[in-house]
C-alpha cells in the first residue's frame, strides 16, 4: 500500500528535518533521513530507504526496496540546453542502489524517460544524464557517466572513470574497463577498454556467471571471431554469422544489436596495440 506523505507519514519512517511534498506519494516501511528533500510528483515504492541530504525530484518514481544514499540527486532537470521544463521522467526499478554522491537526469522533451532498471548497482559520483535507458543488473562503478540517449542493457559493468558519449550503445554482458572512452557501440558479450575504446575480448566469466548454456557460448564465441578475425567487413560478417553460426536467443541478439549499430562498433585492439 501506498499513501500521501501529507496524510499518513506514521506508514513511513520520516526524519522530522526532511522536506516532502504534499503530492509526494510514499510507500509502506520508507525510511526518509535528515535533510533530505523529496519533491512534487515522486513516488517511492515499498521498503525503500533515502538516506540523509538527498535529493528526489520532478516526476519520479522509485521502485521498492531501493537504497539511495546520502547526497545523491535523482530526478533533477537536465543538463541541456534544449530542455524548457516540460514534463517529463525518471524511473528506478526495484532493488537498485544508488550511491553517494550519484547524479541521475530526467529527460529532455515532453513525456520522454530516462529509466533503470531493477537490481543495478550505481556507485558514487556516477552520473546518468538526460533521456538514458539502463537494463537490469547494471554496475556502474565510481565516476563513470553516461551522457545523453546512451543505451546500456542488461548485465553491463562499467568501469570507474569511464565516459560512455552520448547516443552509445553497450550490449548485454558487456564489460567496460575503468577510464575508456566509449564513442561507439560496444558489441554484447565482449570486453573493451582503452582512448577510445578497443575491444580486447569475450567477456567470458560474464557470460558464465549470466547462465547462458554452454553451446550458447560457443555460439557467440564463434560469432565473434568472425566479427573479429576473419577481415570482413560488419555487413559481411553480419551475412556470415547468419550462414554459419547455429541459431539461438544469443546469437539473434547478437546480430540485432549489430544490424542497430548506427555509430559504428568498437573494433578489436591489434597487437600492435592500436
Amino acid at each position: 500500500m501506498i499513501v500521501k506523505a501529507g496524510s499518513k507519514k506514521m506508514a513511513a519512517n520520516i526524519h522530522e528535518s526532511a522536506v516532502i511534498s504534499p503530492s509526494a506519494v510514499i510507500g509502506n516501511n520508507v525510511e526518509i533521513g535528515p535533510y533530505c528533500v523529496i519533491g512534487d510528483n515522486v513516488e517511492i515504492g515499498d521498503g525503500s530507504k533515502i538516506g540523509p541530504n538527498a535529493v528526489v525530484h520532478g516526476w519520479t518514481s522509485i521502485g521498492k526496496d531501493c537504497r539511495i544514499f546520502q547526497f545523491a540527486s535523482v530526478g533533477e532537470d537536465p543538463q541541456d540546453l534544449k530542455f524548457k521544463g516540460e514534463k517529463s521522467y525518471t524511473f528506478i526499478g526495484d532493488r537498485t542502489v544508488i550511491r553517494e554522491g550519484a547524479t541521475i537526469h530526467r529527460a529532455t522533451g515532453e513525456e520522454n524517460e530516462t529509466r533503470i532498471g531493477n537490481d543495478c548497482l550505481l556507485m558514487a559520483y556516477i552520473h546518468v544524464a538526460h533521456n538514458c535507458i539502463l537494463g537490469n543488473h547494471v554496475i556502474m562503478s565510481n565516476l563513470a557517466s553516461c551522457a545523453g540517449h546512451a543505451i546500456v542493457e542488461d548485465r553491463v559493468v562499467i568501469g570507474g572513470m569511464a565516459g560512455v558519449h552520448q547516443f552509445v550503445k553497450i550490449g548485454r554482458n558487456a564489460m567496460v574497463g575503468g577510464m575508456s572512452k566509449l564513442v561507439q557501440d560496444v558489441v554484447p558479450y565482449t570486453i573493451v577498454d582503452g582512448h577510445p575504446a578497443k575491444v580486447v575480448g569475450l567477456n567470458s566469466v560474464g557470460i558464465s556467471r549470466a547462465g547462458i548454456p554452454l553451446e550458447a557460448r560457443h555460439n557467440i564465441k564463434k560469432a565473434y571471431k568472425i566479427l573479429y578475425r576473419s577481415g570482413l567487413t560488419l555487413t559481411e560478417a553480419i551475412a556470415v554469422i547468419e550462414q554459419e553460426v547455429d541459431s539461438c536467443e544469443e546469437v539473434e541478439h547478437f546480430l540485432r544489436f549489430l544490424r542497430n549499430a548506427e555509430r559504428g562498433i568498437c573494433r578489436e585492439r591489434r597487437e600492435d596495440g592500436n
